[in-house]
């Protein structure tokens, strides 16, 4: 009765002090006592309690309200790397300027381990003092996003946190000018299967085309309207009767006008071109002035007009445009100009609601000083083109925080085009390369300096350059991740690392995870670059007897099993463990890291320069991961010989990982996969059964010592009689 007092009085203890952990985790209220009033605006003495309908909190000065404090995760998804919330609070101003930012709670793996959190915190406060009104006109691209090396994902998560929470709350609390767009009526949605072609007239008149024209007196009149004494003495040359620009707009993602206006061939290349959730229109212009200009070509930014709804604005930039030969529609006349600008999923854009395209017109006062004014020209679809909906939709706040991840993502894609293809083409020439190994091999000295040039590609190219090493912490962050809600969007983020996970699921039913940890992974290559140079320079290499060799493979499994176990108790704690990895340190970072790290990296290689590939063999818990689900490889691609281990040893004492029991066959748990035994399977200097099967012919006279190029053994069973010539 004592015992089940006393368990019952645990358990209830444990759930209390569950229940209090549960109201303090991970919201406002809970960081914002660990937070001085001042770190989120200046000269603030307190911060009042959250309200009740917006969860924000009073930043208060003198008992005044000065700006108000919010936490990102309340209002958008800041799942980082690690696929947990990045937490971040900050404080916003009357005007909708940030007045504090404070990063106030992470569990980003690799890239933060390392990397001081001083520079994390220093990066986020930077956001202070930035006008989140600009941020709306710009589509979010009015600052500049400082990328920390080896942090890049975590760093584009909190940007784009930290910009579009701020915007909602901005909205929510009205704050700066920027409200909620309220929706009266029905919703409208644009007629798709609506594709009636028109000519111009038609078009010009039911407003699918809208048209800006000003001449020479009128924009002459419109400087002078503004007292500049300097843009007044320097007139527009020319009648004023003379056009000045005639410009036209037409939203051509629209099938009946984009059909009208493109032709049938053009509009389907606009449609292969948009992505889902964009448009586009199509802008005609001639006369004097160039609607354009020619800032695009220095800066890759059309600075003369930008698309303007509601509070949102949109610049085109060069990857957002393409030239149009001519227009379609009948009677349409000529032009100078022919431009479609795509207007981007996340800029918000409702095609059913009005717009405004604003014209920049510029006027030289000085040797290089300019002066501006500014032309609307309105725009709104005409309702033959919409569809009412029979109810409207109620659209979760889930739906659109998916599609801006999704939009995170994407950019991140985008960005790193060029990686994506070169990694894209180093996995191409590996699969070739293994599908085709006994002709790769054939020419020892050629796969010497191929797999060379490989490893130095891997280790340029993958490790130090696009910091995409994969490391065991990859594995826990998935299993973490399935555990309390999976989601793509946070593997996601890092392209490479996610292509590589998947190319090397692949690699594991098909060759094991040697085509990994033999050819992709940065500090393998390393390891036998360095090992390279060291028997070059005639370092002395050591063989561990087998039977020691064997009691110590399995120390890696014990140390995966190990951080493995531990991630399921923290995963901040399994993340400090797994430091037993060198890649952050000697690929990541660079060697860049405090003193400790660095010698134990070092100290790794060093041991590696007289045992090559010293931590692939003993201690690396990634490769150990990879070997237990390599067990289910399907095919067997290495090729052995049946007098392989009795009685020749050649390729069991040349394995550089010792992969190769003495008896002859190959463990897969240990091979890396380099094929140096494949370049002596075919080897006619060191390959006794090669040697053997040549002599023999050569004294028949069947066949010429040196085998025919691409020709096997004579005993493999694809080997056929040779005659000399």
């Amino acid at each position: 009765m004592v015992v089940t007092r006393a368990a019952h009085f645990l358990v209830a203890l444990v759930l209390s002090c569950l229940l209090a952990l549960g109201a303090r985790a991970d919201s406002l209220a809970s960081f914002l006592p660990e937070i001085d009033p001042a770190e989120l605006a200046p000269g603030a003495d307190a911060i009042g309690p959250v309200r009740d309908d917006v969860p924000v909190a009073p930043v208060l000065k003198g008992g005044e309200t000065i700006a108000w404090a919010f936490l990102t995760s309340d209002f958008v998804g800041t799942t980082g790397y690690s696929g947990k919330p990045i937490h971040v609070v900050a404080a916003i101003d009357g005007d909708a300027v940030l007045t504090g930012v404070k990063l106030v709670k992470h569990s980003e793996p690799i890239v933060l381990i390392g990397i001081p959190n001083s520079r994390m915190v220093e990066l986020t406060e930077g956001y202070a003092g930035l006008d989140l009104k600009r941020e709306v006109e710009t589509g979010g691209e009015g600052h500049d996003l400082d990328i920390i090396s080896g942090a890049t994902v975590t760093v584009m998560v909190i940007d784009d946190s930290v910009v579009r929470a701020g915007i909602k709350v901005a909205r929510a609390m009205g704050l700066g000018g920027l409200s909620e767009v309220q929706a009266d009526g029905p919703k409208r949605e644009v007629d798709m299967a609506k594709t009636d072609t028109y000519d111009w007239a038609t078009l010009s008149g039911n407003g699918s085309i809208r048209r800006l024209t000003l001449d020479v007196g009128q924009v002459n009149a419109a400087f002078e309207a503004t007292g500049d004494q300097r843009a007044i003495k320097r007139p527009e040359k020319g009648n004023p009767e003379d056009t000045f620009i005639d410009m036209h707009v037409a939203l051509v993602s629209v099938p009946s006008i984009g059909k009208s206006l493109l032709g049938e061939a053009e509009y389907r290349n606009l449609v292969n071109w948009l992505n889902e959730g964009e448009h586009a229109i199509l802008v005609l212009g001639r006369g004097k002035y160039s609607f354009k200009g020619s800032g695009y070509v220095r800066g890759g930014i059309f600075d003369r007009i930008q698309l303007i709804q509601g509070d949102n604005s949109v610049r085109f930039f060069d990857r957002q445009h393409r030239r149009l030969g001519t227009v379609a529609a009948e009677d349409a006349p000529s032009f100078t100009e022919l431009d479609i600008f795509k207007i981007p999923a996340d800029a918000e854009f409702d095609p059913t609601e009005p717009f405004r395209l604003q014209l920049l017109v510029q006027r030289a006062v000085g040797a290089v000083e300019k002066t501006f004014l500014t032309f609307d020209l309105g725009y709104k679809l005409p309702d033959r083109y919409l569809l009412p909906v029979a109810a409207p939709k109620i659209v979760e706040d889930a739906t659109g925080e998916a599609a801006a991840k999704a939009a995170l993502w994407q950019r991140i894609w985008k960005d790193r085009t060029v990686e994506i293809a070169i990694l894209g083409v180093m996995l191409l020439v590996l699969t070739a390369t293994f599908f085709f190994q006994f002709h790769a091999t054939m020419n020892a000295r050629v796969f010497y300096w191929f797999r060379i040039g490989y490893l130095t590609m891997t280790l340029f190219f993958i490790g130090w350059y696009a910091n995409a090493q994969l490391s065991v912490v990859n594995l826990m962050a998935l299993a973490g991740s399935l555990r309390t809600g999976f989601s793509w969007d946070a593997f996601l983020l890092d392209p490479l690392v996610f292509i590589q996970w998947f190319a090397v699921a692949a690699a594991l039913l098909f060759w094991g995870r040697g085509a990994y940890c033999g050819w992709l992974c940065p500090f393998g290559a390393l390891q036998e670059l360095t090992n390279k140079i060291a028997r070059a320079l005639k370092v002395p290499q050591w063989t561990l007897p087998w039977g020691l060799n064997e009691r110590l493979w399995p120390a890696k499994y014990m140390i995966f099993l190990g951080l493995f176990g531990l991630s399921f108790i923290s995963i901040p704690l399994a993340e400090k463990y797994a430091e037993v990895e060198p890649f952050k340190t000697a690929i990541i970072l660079k060697f860049m890291r405090d003193w400790p790290f660095v010698v134990f990296a070092v100290g790794l290689l060093v041991i590696g320069l007289f045992i090559e590939r010293f931590y692939c063999r003993y201690l690396c818990p990634l490769g150990a991961a990879l070997a237990i689900p390599a067990r289910i490889r399907m095919f067997d691609w290495l090729r052995r010989y049946k007098d392989c281990g009795n009685p020749c040893q050649t390729c069991a004492n040349e394995c550089p990982v010792q992969a190769i029991h003495p008896t002859g066959e190959i463990n897969p748990n240990e091979c890396v996969t380099c094929l140096h035994c494949q370049v002596l399977y075919q080897s006619e200097s060191k390959c006794p059964v090669v040697i053997r099967q040549l002599k023999r012919r050569a004294k028949t006279g069947s066949v010429k010592l040196k085998t025919p190029l691409g020709q096997p053994p004579a005993n493999h069973p694809n080997a056929k009689p040779q005659t000399v010539s």
